[in-house]
């Protein structure tokens, strides 16, 4: 079972934890964390991009000169894809861009993620974290103690609208609670910051 120090806010060592095998030791499958990446991403499209056609432009309904004897090309509608203000020619509808996945496959990428982070030591676990008031500098003092460097994921075990608010003022860090934890939050940071108590309940969903 891997090891991993715990430190407090301040970036001393307070203790260490075990970490569940089943969870932070599991197979890294490259593919099934690219087919959760991307279903991610699909899904955070709203799909709602829209071009008309010709028949859905105003205007357009006489022909702009007789058929023949002109010299000019036959033209219909002054409302063809060619002409200036006509409608658009096989442009985008709206759509749905979701990429569906199973529940093993998502379960297999969220522990091949979390695993990876541990393999790559950019895993902190800090035994709580918590900000008496709105305060950016004192977590900032923080990440900076126990050396989260980059861009920065803070797991926490519950909302706490003084650490996050003050999080929240750091570029590059992004706060999320252990139960809306997800595979691309976790690829996406250099350091992944977990306070213990949501590292426990991590372990509690996916360790069975």
């Amino acid at each position: 079972m891997p090891e991993i120090k715990v430190v407090n806010m301040a970036g001393a060592e307070v203790g260490s934890m075990t970490l569940s095998d089943a969870v932070f030791a599991a197979d890294v499958k490259e593919a099934v964390l690219h087919t959760a990446v991307k279903s991610y991403l699909a899904n955070q499209r709203q799909g709602t991009q829209s071009t008309l056609t010709r028949s859905e432009v105003s205007g357009g309904g006489k022909k702009p000169w007789r058929q023949k004897g002109t010299g000019r090309a036959r033209q219909g509608s002054t409302r063809s894809p060619q002409w200036t203000h006509g409608g658009i020619a096989l442009g985008p509808k709206p759509r749905k861009y979701t990429v569906k996945m199973n529940k093993k496959v998502k379960r297999l990428a969220m522990l091949g993620a979390l695993s990876a982070k541990v393999a790559g030591n950019e895993m902190i676990v800090v035994d709580s974290i918590a900000a008496a008031e709105y305060k950016t500098k004192v977590m900032a003092d923080m990440l900076k103690a126990i050396g989260a460097n980059g861009k920065t994921l803070v797991v926490l075990p519950e909302a706490d609208a003084k650490v996050i608010g003050s999080l929240s003022n750091i570029p590059g860090v992004k706060t999320t609670l252990s139960n809306t934890l997800n595979v691309y939050d976790i690829l996406n940071c250099s350091t992944f910051v977990a306070a213990k108590a949501a590292v426990e309940k991590i372990e509690e969903v996916y360790a069975k």
